[in-house]
């Protein structure tokens, strides 16, 4: 009975993939801030943060970057930075996709690509893991010149902890 089930249960899944496809064929990404959770009172007890183990960039210089924004941000906001034994655990995790431009003009064949960012932060209770604050920022990556890259990197980590439920101090 359960291997009918679960056959049964793969054979709707995969129907409902295929019919999905075809409304998302057409649709272009969305990019800017998402947040995901949000616990104003429990963020608003905390006084310090420590990093925890992520998964960081590929690139070190965007590593270093991304690290040093979020620090910034998080101190603007009345945070310390700990060692270790933080009120919040904070860790971050980076891709680089391509994103393809299906209703662009073919050139040569090809459609257009380009390089897209993706960035979560989160900020978690060091007790217990859950998420107190997670946001998302995809965007599209706009150069490959080192001093502009880290101004967006900035641009985009300010971005994110505007959605942070207090103001700076």
């Amino acid at each position: 009975m359960r291997t009918r089930i679960a056959l049964i249960s793969f054979a709707v899944a995969c129907t409902l993939s295929g019919a999905d496809h075809a409304a998302f064929a057409g649709q272009q990404p969305k990019y800017g801030v998402s947040v995901k959770a949000s616990k104003p009172s429990a963020l608003a007890k905390a006084k310090t943060y420590t990093w925890t183990v992520s998964q960081p960039s590929f690139n070190k210089d965007a590593d270093r970057q991304i690290l040093a924004a979020v620090d910034k941000e998080l101190q603007a906001r009345g945070l310390t930075k700990a060692a270790a034994g933080g009120d919040l655990a904070v860790t971050y995790a980076s891709l680089t996709r391509t994103d393809v431009d299906v209703k662009s003009k073919a050139k040569g064949g090809e459609l257009a690509e380009y390089a897209v960012g993706t960035l979560v932060v989160d900020v978690r209770n060091p007790a217990n893991k859950q998420s107190l604050f997670r946001v998302r920022m995809d965007t599209p990556i706009t150069t490959s010149d080192a001093a502009k890259f880290e101004a967006e990197i900035n641009a985009a980590v300010a971005a994110m902890f505007e959605k942070y439920p207090s103001a700076p101090k």
